[in-house]
């Protein structure tokens, strides 16, 4: 398959590179960054892959999206917290259960269900990085006032 450049074409095949990834700031946390692979600007209706980076010491405050969030860990270790009232039956075979911290690493997968109140800390000192998957469209970071 040849490389095309960005168009929103879904019928059209596409390969981007990781160099014409462009990062940008979110804003809802100093040291968080998040640069989108692929999503419905380049022509797919349906998901968005993103990759976040999480500087040493980033602490991403409690905070609900709207659309759920499927995450694998590339790299690093980080603290992720999850508390899901969306949720009746927390899953234990899975280890998420509501209101508790785990520690991830590359490897680890992680459901975030829509309207799940969670958050992140990296207290390592090498950045963590991790890939999201999610429908496409607006995703709004709602802060939880605590």
């Amino acid at each position: 398959m040849a490389e095309r450049p960005d168009t929103a074409d879904p019928q059209v095949p596409l390969i981007r590179r990781a160099d014409d990834v462009e990062y940008e700031t979110v804003d809802a946390a100093e040291g968080l960054q998040k640069g989108v692979l692929v999503g419905e600007e380049h022509g797919a209706p349906n998901l968005a892959i993103r990759r976040f980076t999480l500087a040493p010491g980033a602490e991403v405050p409690k905070h609900t999206n709207e659309i759920e969030h499927e995450q694998y860990v590339l790299a690093g270790e980080y603290t992720v917290g999850i508390d899901s009232e969306a949720s009746e039956t927390p899953r234990k075979d899975g280890e998420a259960v509501d209101g508790e911290e785990h520690t991830v690493r590359g490897g680890d997968s992680l459901h975030i269900p829509a309207g799940a109140v969670h958050w992140y800390r990296n207290e390592a000192d090498i950045e963590g990085a991790f890939l999201c998957a999610v429908p496409t469209g607006d995703d709004a970071i709602d802060l939880v006032e605590e």
